[in-house]
């Protein structure tokens, strides 16, 4: 018998501000992206040192997930983690890149070179809340709510996890976007692939 998926909770993050299950939480007047993530990181009341050292990509798909997950117990839960974007690493890759352009400063930052994969963002999501479970990084040209839909549905269909966190988080200068979501049997609107596009778009 096919179980039927829910979101339990989602939120979005643009334009510099936040809102959770539609409703607006958080909004600042920072001109800088890395400034308004700093914002988001004390409205949040984070204590997490680790925190300062990722790229932005992986400091929005954290802030993301921190507030998607600051009610779960994800260490009794078996919680996938499925991602996607349009510009992959590309803001990192740029900074690394310039790194090694100038051959008489020739440095290139080891520090930058480990966040030159999408993915890392989702380690970071998994040391932090201790998630062991099945996840994927996957670049579109914009968020595909039809491929998102039918993976998370087949991961708690084939009882590969408990719950999938997952979304779209894509950073590319000085343009930045989140919407990140929980599904589970159990919540507040049913998962289907014309309710994640709702959501996105709303």
């Amino acid at each position: 018998m096919l179980k039927k998926t829910h979101i339990q909770k989602y939120c979005s993050i643009k334009n510099n501000e936040i809102s959770v299950n539609g409703d607006l939480v958080f909004s600042a007047d920072t001109l800088e992206v890395k400034d308004f993530f700093k914002d988001v990181y004390q409205f949040l009341e984070i204590k997490y040192s680790k925190y300062f050292k990722m790229d932005l990509l992986s400091k929005l798909a954290f802030l993301s997930a921190e507030i998607i997950l600051n009610e779960v117990n994800t260490k009794e839960k078996n919680t996938a983690i499925i991602l996607s974007n349009n510009a992959s690493s590309l803001e990192t890759d740029r900074k690394y890149q310039n790194s090694i352009n100038d051959k008489d400063n020739y440095f290139p930052s080891p520090a930058v070179f480990v966040y030159t994969l999408p993915n890392i963002g989702i380690g970071e999501i998994s040391i932090r809340h201790q998630l062991k479970s099945e996840n994927g990084f996957f670049v579109f040209e914009k968020y595909n709510a039809n491929f998102h839909y039918n993976y998370e549905k087949s991961l708690l269909q084939n009882n590969k996890c408990e719950s999938v966190l997952a979304g779209w988080v894509n950073i590319d200068k000085n343009s930045y976007e989140a919407f990140l979501y929980l599904v589970s049997e159990k919540g507040i609107i049913e998962h289907t692939e014309q309710n994640l596009k709702q959501l996105y778009n709303t």
